[in-house]
């Protein structure tokens, strides 16, 4: 029986990467807005949800192809209920000590954040349980569960009868929520059921748009084969967008046209517009290729591995920590003097590296933590 497969390290570190841009942009600082995007008009969610799509493919189809179907929807079904308990988690969190604490400290960064709760906290409550209403910052791991629940289903198809028409279908559905498709099956099943929860209480993120990252790389995944070399007139104009997209990005702002409407929508984070995609396409293609000249030439970063090995811990975290961050101090909208952001920006890293490393070593059963930065073998 083949041997699980070797974790990879580079892919660890990118998670760790991914999940300390979110840590920066998430916690409510003075350094919220800049570390936004820092590779262009692309952020850390982009990259996280693709990389875990990745991962995903590559570990359950070789599950399916050495154990069976079965197994392999199994699994899924196993870690969709394990996301959801961490969901269900965060929520009774937030929808009870959060808040509590937003309404005492008269903090509005927290009640806006639970602006539906306080409207009407029994369709919330319900709503969120059922993975209707999604609050900001509690609004990703909703998509990922429903991700991993069809996963199965998407990976039997492509493993049995090929991936052009999962592939197909997934870029339709994304064409479709850029002319709307989201808000135009919400209103339908609004004006049928009577659904309480407002569109825009649903979460931010448009699902029909981020299925297709999620099956690109579920399916690069699933491929089990290295991706192949990119040739010079695919990997040339992918590096002049990608550093066009990032000029454009650190020159202009968050913004990139303020007064042209039409480019912010091509470009826009919740549907996944066209511009934006290409912007990703471009910075993966520029690491693919990059990648083996990186691994040679960089020492290897043990403390990013570390986050990215236990990511679902150390995510659900930095939500904890940006949550009641945000109940004692305030927004972004606070001012603060910048010693202040810095230390509270410390004490959210310390606090995930604590996390990563207590796992680290539950996993290891040694009970004595040893530092992260030492030399690790690769996990089976």
């Amino acid at each position: 029986m083949p041997h699980a497969p070797q974790r990879r390290w580079e892919l660890d570190a990118l998670r760790g990467l991914m999940l300390v841009l979110m840590t920066l942009t998430h916690m409510p600082t003075m350094y919220s807005l800049p570390s936004g995007q820092p590779l262009g008009f692309v952020s850390a969610a982009e990259g996280f949800v693709f990389l875990s799509a990745f991962m995903a493919g590559r570990v359950y189809s070789q599950r399916g192809r050495r154990d069976g179907l079965d197994a392999m929807q199994a699994a899924f079904h196993a870690r969709a209920l394990k996301l959801y308990a961490c969901q269900l988690g965060l929520l009774v969190l937030a929808f009870t000590a959060i808040a509590w604490l937003g309404v005492h400290n008269r903090q509005g960064g927290v009640t806006g954040l639970l602006e539906y709760f306080f409207i009407d906290p029994v369709s919330a409550v319900l709503g969120a349980a059922l993975l209707l209403h999604n609050p900001p910052l509690l609004d990703i791991l909703p998509m990922y569960i429903v991700l991993m629940l069809v996963s199965p289903w998407l990976l039997r198809r492509g493993l049995q009868h090929g991936w052009r028409g999962v592939l197909a279908v997934s870029g339709l559905l994304w064409l479709g929520q850029q002319w709307g498709l989201g808000q135009w099956l919400y209103d339908e099943v609004a004006a049928l059921t009577g659904l309480p929860i407002p569109y825009k209480d649903m979460g931010a993120f448009h699902w029909l748009a981020w299925q297709m990252l999620w099956v690109v790389g579920l399916w690069l995944g699933a491929r089990q084969a290295p991706l192949p070399r990119m040739p010079l007139w695919v990997l040339v104009p992918a590096s002049l967008y990608a550093l066009g997209m990032l000029l454009w990005r650190h020159m202009a702002g968050q913004d990139p046209l303020p007064w042209l409407p039409a480019v912010g929508m091509l470009l826009d984070k919740w549907s996944l517009g066209p511009m934006r995609v290409l912007n990703f396409a471009s910075v993966f293609l520029v690491l693919v290729s990059a990648g083996p000249w990186l691994v040679r030439v960089m020492p290897r970063p043990q403390a990013l591995e570390l986050l990215g090995r236990h990511a679902l811990a150390v995510f659900c975290a930095h939500i904890v920590i940006a949550l009641f961050t945000l109940a004692f101090f305030g927004s972004t909208q606070v001012i603060r003097p910048w010693t202040t952001d810095v230390a509270l920006l410390l004490a959210a890293f310390a606090g995930l590296f604590a996390v990563a490393m207590l796992l680290d070593e539950r996993e290891r059963g040694t009970g004595v933590l040893r530092p992260f930065w030492r030399t690790r073998t690769p996990a089976h």
